[in-house]
Formats: C-alpha cells, sequence, structure tokens
C-alpha cells in the first residue's frame, strides 16, 4: 500500500499566496484584492480557485502564471487553477489591508459612493474627475485641486 505524500496546510498555502503581487498594482497581493475565491486538496492535487477582476482582464495569463511559480517555488507539483467567473468579482472583496495600500500607493481606494473619498497624495477633498479610464480599465483618472496631483481611482464594481 502507497502512502500519500503530507500535504502543506491550507493555512501555510494562503500564506505563500498571500506573497503573491498583483502584476498591475504590485503593492497589493492577489488575497488583498480578493480574487483567489478557495484553496483545497482534490486528492494529490491543490486546486486554486480564481475569479478575474473582469471577464477579458489581460492580467488573468500573468495572474495564473505567478500563482503556479509561487506554488512550484514551495515544493507543490500538482497544481491545477480552476477559474470562477461565478459569482463575479467585486471591489467589495478587496480587503480593509488591501484598500489601505492602494492609498499608501497612490490609488485611491473604491467607495460606495462611486468616487474618491480623499486625494491619496494630500488628503484633500476637493476632487474632479478627469476620465472614467485610467492607466488600466478597472481605474478612472481623477485630479486632486488642492495639490493639483492627478491620481488613478480603483473603480467600485
Amino acid at each position: 500500500m502507497t502512502q500519500l505524500a503530507e500535504h502543506p496546510p491550507i493555512d501555510q498555502i494562503w500564506d505563500w499566496l498571500h506573497a503573491v503581487p498583483d502584476p498591475e498594482i504590485p503593492v497589493i497581493s492577489l488575497t488583498d484584492l480578493g480574487i483567489i475565491r478557495d484553496v483545497a486538496y482534490d486528492g494529490d492535487t491543490l486546486v486554486v480557485t480564481v475569479t478575474p477582476t473582469y471577464s477579458g482582464c489581460p492580467a488573468t495569463s500573468i495572474i495564473n502564471l505567478d500563482i503556479e511559480t509561487a506554488l512550484r517555488d514551495q515544493g507543490i507539483q500538482n497544481i491545477r487553477l480552476k477559474q470562477q467567473i461565478f459569482p463575479p468579482w467585486t471591489t467589495d472583496w478587496l480587503t480593509p489591508e488591501g484598500a489601505e495600500k492602494l492609498e499608501k500607493y497612490g490609488i485611491a481606494p473604491p467607495t460606495a459612493a462611486g468616487g474618491p473619498k480623499r486625494c491619496p497624495h494630500c488628503g484633500g477633498a476637493n476632487l474632479e474627475k478627469l476620465s472614467q479610464f485610467g492607466s488600466t480599465p478597472c481605474k478612472a483618472q481623477w485630479k486632486c485641486t488642492d495639490c493639483l496631483e492627478p491620481f488613478d481611482y480603483f473603480k467600485c464594481i
């Protein structure tokens, strides 16, 4: 009778995944972004369920490669990435730590009001939308009229 190799605990897997940065916003991890929905073993295979921020996200293939690379670097060889598009990703899945990291990086985090609360550079509240589209499709371009600095706002989805 063959014995199954002992698997790293799921909590350890989550810790490793927490260190994988988002390729478009490297100050937040994929877990901060909330796109890694589940981690579980199916026999000897580690299944990581990923929900992209939107179905056409150009970073999806890089994200998948980064997940696989991070896990293989930890010695896990049997990996299956499962894309789950329902329920669709929402900015509600962004962790509070992720929102804080965005703001420190100069990107206003999403708000229920549909626009930034304050400038991520100076904290000013006098803001003006420049464009519905920013550096990536999930962001809009805003400007602070207090410090005159432009900034991205992570759109609420």
